[in-house]
């Protein structure tokens, strides 16, 4: 990418900057100045660095599909952490071997769906941005925030671990084993406040269907310590769309869809796709009242013009925004459909 074109902050997607805004240096590094270009290449383009990737991606303790590495800011520049030495952000560069396609936009991508999940409909995300290497490649960064601010660790667990998920135990695919129904269960059975948090994984799950993100997995789950000993939902991190990577991607990444024993509605059995009546379903089954489930659907279910400014200020090539842009509107199309004539 050619870096002298910026004309958006690579952390809030504001219009007018070349660089990271004082917005964005206030959510990323409590207001330090720090530059949106890496002091190294990216992996392909320098054997030394590619080396000191893999062994840097070997201490960090964050599972998943794309390659990590683990930064820390020293002297306000950011630099990869040494064996051992904690991190104090996760950088994602461009795979060199994905298994998916258009792999150049994963950055970019990620980065737009965070920012849409938390500048549009409010929801609590890690923060995040794009940083570039030396020769302009992208990459996705985000801030830990199993850490407190003294450098103490938050006790956090992923719902592979809460529901007792393993690779040996389960196959290969443990981490998309069960239902969203079944994630509620558990959330009812270790969060006080289920009455509350519930409603943001309610959110969470319409957001993702929205927005075409069928890597919601069990380890894309977490649930979070507090001062107080409670749980609470961590962050949401991980959201993508990923139908630009793998077209054929199903609705969800858990196998069995949003409900438990088998449950389909008349919806979808008729429509063949999860629409308005599904998630209002949904919703009375987490056990959430009928008003609050209509709200939160009335909000998602109306075509957003804040969501399609910030596809356009996104980092994203002209082709991969028309497929977000398309992607997003057909969801929305869905999303809009009662069988029962709820809506």
């Amino acid at each position: 990418m050619n870096l002298s074109e910026i004309n958006y902050c690579p952390c809030t997607l504001s219009e007018g900057f070349k660089t990271y805004s004082p917005a964005g240096l206030r959510l990323l590094f409590n207001r330090k100045k720090v530059s949106h270009i890496l002091e190294f290449n990216a992996p392909k383009t320098d054997d030394e660095v590619a080396e000191k990737l893999r062994q840097n991606s070997k201490n960090i303790s964050i599972s998943g599909a794309q390659f990590k590495q683990s930064l820390v800011l020293e002297n306000n520049k950011l630099r990869l952490t040494e064996p051992g030495e904690p991190g104090e952000y996760i950088l994602k560069p461009i795979p060199s071997r994905p298994p998916f396609g258009n792999e150049e936009e994963l950055p970019a991508n990620e980065h737009l769906t965070m920012q849409i999940a938390k500048q549009v409909y409010g929801i609590i995300t890690a923060e995040c941005a794009l940083v570039f290497f030396k020769n302009g490649e992208p990459a996705y960064m985000t801030k830990r925030f199993d850490y407190g601010p003294k450098g103490t660790k938050i006790a956090q667990e992923d719902f592979a671990s809460i529901t007792s998920k393993s690779k040996e135990k389960d196959g290969e695919n443990y981490r998309n084993r069960g239902s969203y129904e079944d994630l509620a269960l558990h959330i009812k059975k270790y969060v006080a406040a289920y009455a509350i948090e519930i409603e943001k994984y309610f959110e969470r799950m319409v957001f993702n269907y929205l927005f075409s993100n069928g890597d919601a997995h069990l380890k894309n789950f977490s649930l979070q310590q507090t001062q107080s000993g409670d749980y609470l939902l961590s962050p949401a991190y991980d959201l993508i769309d990923t139908s630009i990577h793998i077209p054929t991607d199903s609705f969800f990444a858990l196998e069995d869809g949003l409900f438990s024993n088998d449950y389909n509605s008349e919806s979808f059995k008729a429509y063949g796709y999860y629409a308005y009546d599904d998630f209002y379903n949904f919703g009375l089954r987490l056990g959430m009242i009928d008003n609050r489930v209509k709200i939160i659907l009335d909000t998602y279910r109306n075509k957003n013009n804040n969501t399609l400014n910030l596809i356009l200020r996104s980092f994203l090539s002209q082709s991969a925004k028309e497929l977000y842009r398309n992607h997003y509107l057909d969801r929305l199309k869905m999303l809009n459909n009662s069988f029962t004539k709820k809506i």
